[in-house]
């Protein structure tokens, strides 16, 4: 065993010269014997970051000690960092100019600058296009959208409850601020999207917290959320953070082992964003190969519950305006950055559906992505109970997710922040994170400029869907490398050393009851280090 491989596991082989990372034991994991992770020792990509600053922590450092700069507070600073980043990133779109009645001030989208300087946020479009502008109350008010047809919709807020009134109650914060006249002033829309950022950040803040927590050993893992460069992208780009606020505190009261605690939050997920809930799934499989079907049905209950008493207050209230969302997804095609537009891009394929005119649904595109989605899905829970370990609930979620995003006729840029802290806790080998989330974000720009037009010097719709074919392989990539940690677990970083699960709550260590190809009681592998 190397040197740095001694500092990791806290163990050396018999010869070896003995190595001290700290005048003490360092911190252990609160889940297990095994000693912290320092990437600095053993990742050479984090060892060239370090040098920046001095280098990796020496045989005297106070590993695990630290008073006041601990890796958590470390890592929630670089996402203030990467967060403010973001900001400015959209900055550009809440430039105000004297463009208005009678030299007035607006909104300054002169010359696409919205798709030139690629800062497009659909805060800003939807505070009129959602009548927040006026006050109005979600869900309950409604109006008329002339298509290009010239037939006419009548529209409501097209957003899950949750985030409804996430944008409700910004508007009503930035009318407050308006209100008052000794504070600094500007349009209301520009009030309004700082609001909305602030609350975003604190919610992108609670993801990065909640995925340090359920770390374990490898805390500094989470910093790979915290500096994405999908945060810079897309941070700010819809209101997705609130969903991985939830998705991520549901998983680390899972694992604490609060099944009750971890349905609400899911569920309150499922009401801001969908993908909070498909987490239901990957606990069904390995509650039922871990014979913890009670903790599930907990979990679910309280997800359902959740989910019901945020929803049903506006479903009876304004049915219409509450269906809006389902209504809409049910009739739109297939999304730009989807696979089926892909293939329309590069072949001319006309979709499963054909020509659709206003009013028409894709009902055999609806059906396909079911289909497949479910498929994936059969695929997934097949090899959850034919895997040698119980797999990990990271590992399982990622591949839900991500199947879900591969399959679905929409995927949003967006979306991909979903993604993030399960890839992070699911396959934290940093280099391939990295490169995958470069991918990603990457695919904004040509699609801005594909926004923008070819004949406003924009590019062609092909150079935009072939960087989403990259993005595609890269998250199947990624896919597959879980696959393979999953059939082989020594490949696993987080396992080493005997660690089983660190979110997997009742999980963690649980026998199997039932499972595919009848074997002994899969228990956790001491895993050698392997560097990242």
């Amino acid at each position: 065993m190397s040197d740095d491989r001694a500092i990791e596991s806290g163990v050396t082989e018999p010869g070896a010269r003995k190595v001290v990372a700290s005048p003490g034991p360092l911190a252990p994991d609160r889940s297990s014997n095994v000693a912290r992770d320092l990437p600095g020792a053993n990742d050479p990509m984090t060892a060239e970051f370090a040098a920046v600053i001095g280098g990796s922590a020496g045989k005297h450092a106070l590993i695990g000690r630290q008073r006041f700069l601990t890796p958590l507070r470390v890592v929630l600073l670089l996402a203030v960092v990467f967060l403010s980043f973001g900001w400015f990133a959209k900055a550009g779109c809440i430039q105000q100019a004297p463009n208005g009645p009678e030299g007035s001030f607006g909104l300054d989208w002169s010359g696409s600058r919205q798709y030139v300087a690629m800062c497009y946020s659909d805060t800003v479009p939807l505070y009129g296009a959602e009548r927040l502008d006026q006050g109005a109350f979600p869900y309950k008010k409604s109006w008329e959208e002339v298509a290009a047809d010239g037939t006419t919709q009548i529209r409501y807020m097209e957003y899950p409850v949750l985030s409804g009134m996430y944008q409700y109650g910004s508007m009503v914060v930035a009318k407050a601020w308006s209100s008052i006249s000794w504070l600094p002033q500007a349009l209301s829309v520009v009030i309004y999207f700082n609001v909305v950022a602030i609350g975003l950040a604190l919610a992108w803040l609670v993801t990065v917290w909640a995925t340090a927590m359920s770390a374990g050993r490898r805390i500094w893992d989470a910093a790979l959320v915290a500096g994405s460069p999908l945060v810079i992208v897309h941070g700010f780009t819809n209101f997705d953070a609130l969903a991985t606020a939830f998705a991520a505190v549901g998983i680390l009261a899972w694992g604490k082992k609060r099944p009750v605690l971890a349905g609400v939050l899911l569920g309150l997920g499922g009401a801001t964003k969908l993908y909070p809930l498909l987490l239901l799934g990957p606990l069904l499989v390995l509650c039922w190969r871990a014979g913890k079907m009670r903790e599930w049905s907990l979990t679910a209950g309280a997800a359902l519950g959740a989910w019901l008493a945020v929803n049903l207050p506006i479903a009876l209230l304004f049915p219409n305006g509450w269906s809006e969302f389902f209504r809409l997804n049910s009739m739109r095609a297939a999304d730009p950055d989807s696979i089926y537009n892909v293939i329309s891009s590069f072949t001319g394929w006309s979709g499963f559906d054909g020509t659709l005119y206003p009013g028409d649904k894709p009902l055999f595109l609806n059906t396909v992505t079911m289909v497949l989605f479910v498929a994936v899905c059969a695929g997934i829970a097949y090899i959850a109970m034919n895997a040698p370990m119980r797999p990990r609930l990271a590992q399982l979620s990622f591949l839900v997710v991500a199947g879900f995003l591969l399959t679905n006729k929409v995927w949003s840029p967006q979306y991909s922040l979903w993604l993030v802290p399960l890839a992070v806790l699911a396959l934290p080998h940093r280099r391939v994170l990295l490169a995958w989330m470069a991918i990603d974000a990457f695919v904004w720009f040509p699609r801005m400029y594909y926004y923008l037009g070819v004949a406003d010097k924009g590019v062609p719709e092909q150079w935009f869907t072939a960087t989403v074919v990259v993005r595609d392989i890269a998250v199947i990539a990624l896919c597959a490398l879980i696959v393979r940690q999953i059939y082989h677990p020594d490949e696993d970083l987080v396992r080493l050393g005997g660690v089983d699960d660190p979110v997997g709550g009742v999980l963690d260590r649980a026998p199997d009851t039932h499972r595919v190809t009848k074997t002994a009681a899969p228990q956790a592998v001491s895993v050698p280090m392997r560097v990242d």
